[in-house]
């Protein structure tokens, strides 16, 4: 099963707690503060890789999770980290954010993208000791790691692919010319899915698709070939194989028409690419004078080849692997890319049923202690607030005395006057 589309949940693991804790001693029933602190979550990372053929086990399985932190414990023991996600896939794959904006394309062996970031792990109370605290009872929880959907789709990275109608003998030549096994029968649409193989030719070779066969309107979504127009936009050289046999209703002349007129349609980058004409099965043809005439007449060079006999394919493929190759020297290899998204505000705050909501990771850190009925860690957290600016921005806001709000899962009643 061939899939070049998948969306996927992808989530950084949580973050591991904080502790607190103290040293114990005999005749001193609170010491020193020993809390260790939690590892941090691990990230998922979207990794090209040249071992990963399909993105099938993400269409299977559509929930991709890193490892979480563990706790920390006293005696300044602190969690550890939580495991990266790497999700491997072919090289060639574009990913996607939830907003559908184009964030990698990874084309080389290696090239990876961080899609979603690890919690980070709460703070210990032994990390909050200072001039003010001598002995602070209070720690962080560890955070949630942050949670996307993304859209993965594969792009065929090959040096020429081949174009033609349903049954006009793609799949056969691509057997003759290569080590590929496609499926071959002699009914439409026999080729379901793209297939790849390597045309070896004295000390040159090159990747050579084949694309599953256009129609009339399949740039539109007519026929199945539509679903796999994207593949032919990396290819380097475009064979076109025209087919004369009594299969098809169209000629080999319009078919030509309408191939071009379908990648145009697609994309108009794909008729500007270097592309040879071929005609199939000519060992069903008496004679090649009325094509040979026709090619001349439209200033077109064809190739006659039969994958049947052999005849005319070691013309078609060193004329295929020339144009490759001066096409690598006119165009080198795309480097692709890794989008570095600016970083989201601190915070901001909305209106929601009655409540006045903050979001944000900066807010919700600054109230993510174990315990905000302790004084001493409600004190800490409403400094931290003041700090970032959320009280002032809910008064920006209009909201008043008695008002409540929410940051995360946390509910409390505005007082503005217990400002310091």
């Amino acid at each position: 099963m061939f899939v070049d589309r998948v969306r996927v949940q992808v989530r950084g693991g949580a973050g591991g707690a904080g502790v607190s804790s103290f040293v114990r001693q005999k005749g001193r029933p609170r010491g020193k503060p020993c809390g260790g602190s939690g590892g941090r979550g691990g990230d998922v990372v979207v990794r090209a890789s040249a071992a990963a053929s399909s993105l099938l086990k993400y269409s299977r399985q559509p929930h991709w999770s890193a490892g979480n932190g563990t706790h920390g414990e006293g005696d300044f023991k602190h969690g550890k980290v939580g495991a990266d996600l790497y999700v491997d896939v072919p090289l060639g794959t574009l990913v996607y954010d939830d907003a559908e904006t184009l964030i990698a394309d990874l084309v080389k062996d290696g090239q990876e993208v961080t899609v979603t970031r690890g919690g980070r792990g709460g703070r210990g109370n032994a990390a909050f000791v200072g001039p003010q605290r001598k002995a602070p009872t209070f720690a962080e929880q560890g955070e949630y790691g942050e949670a996307e959907w993304i859209s993965l789709e594969l792009k065929l990275i090959a040096d020429a692919a081949l174009i033609g109608f349903p049954n006009a003998g793609k799949s056969t030549l691509i057997s003759r010319v290569s080590a590929a096994k496609p499926k071959i029968a002699d009914y439409p649409f026999t080729t379901l899915e793209p297939n790849l193989g390597v045309v070896a030719l004295d000390d040159r070779d090159f990747v050579l698709a084949d694309i599953p066969g256009l129609i009339e309107g399949a740039a539109e979504g007519k026929g199945l070939g539509h679903e796999f127009l994207r593949h032919t936009e990396r290819a380097r050289v475009l064979i076109i194989l025209l087919d004369p046999s009594e299969l098809q209703e169209t000629g080999y002349a319009e078919q030509l028409t309408v191939l071009l007129g379908e990648l145009a349609a697609h994309s108009p980058d794909l008729v500007r690419r270097p592309y040879l004409v071929a005609l199939a099965k000519t060992d069903t043809l008496d004679d090649l004078d009325e094509p040979t005439a026709w090619a001349q007449n439209a200033g077109i060079e064809l190739y006659p080849v039969s994958s049947v006999t052999g005849e005319g394919l070691d013309q078609l493929m060193f004329a295929a692997a020339d144009e490759v190759e001066l096409h690598v020297r006119e165009a080198p290899d795309r480097e692709g890319f890794v989008l570095h998204r600016p970083l989201q505000a601190s915070f901001n705050v909305v209106r929601e049923s009655g409540t006045w909501v903050v979001k944000g990771r900066a807010a919700e850190r600054a109230v993510n202690l174990h315990d905000l009925t302790v004084p001493e860690a409600a004190d800490f957290s409403a400094k931290r607030l003041g700090y970032l600016g959320v009280d002032a921005a809910l008064a920006a806001a209009g909201a008043v005395a008695g008002d409540d709000v929410r940051i995360g899962d946390i509910t409390f009643v505005y007082s503005p006057e217990a400002e310091d």
